[in-house]
């Protein structure tokens, strides 16, 4: 069952036929996704009131831009648990990995005095007549 679907960059809906998935745009709600437990049917609202969405060809998906995301975060993740895995299991390669944090560590602290040092020169630039 569906409890509520807010519409976004990320979700795509189709199908169903136009005159009950026409959305008016910048309506407060319109957009909107619910599932009607008492239609049994997905519903839509146009901005002014719910319409019902044909179930046979209606379809909620996220787009290929959040599917990407998704995809990337779940290597990124699986990579992460097999390198500390490997961590757990190897003396050398936890110092490694200690050594990476602490570079890390290192590199955030410049960049921020770096980018500190940019913003005032270019507040410098500005100001000069």
């Amino acid at each position: 069952m569906i409890k509520g679907i807010n519409g976004g960059k990320y979700i795509s809906v189709s199908g169903g036929s136009p005159s009950t998935t026409h959305i008016s745009p910048g309506s407060v709600g319109s957009g909107m996704l619910r599932y009607n437990g008492n239609m049994n049917c997905i519903e839509v609202n146009d901005g002014n009131m719910w319409k019902q969405m044909d179930m046979s060809y209606a379809q909620i998906q996220l787009d290929p831009e959040a599917e990407s995301i998704l995809n990337w975060a779940r290597q990124e993740r699986d990579k992460q648990r097999l390198r500390e895995k490997r961590i757990q299991e190897n003396p050398a390669l936890k110092k490694a990995y200690e050594a990476i944090l602490r570079a890390e560590e290192n590199y955030d602290m410049l960049d921020r005095i770096v980018g500190d040092d940019v913003s005032s020169e270019s507040e410098q630039v500005q100001a000069s007549p």
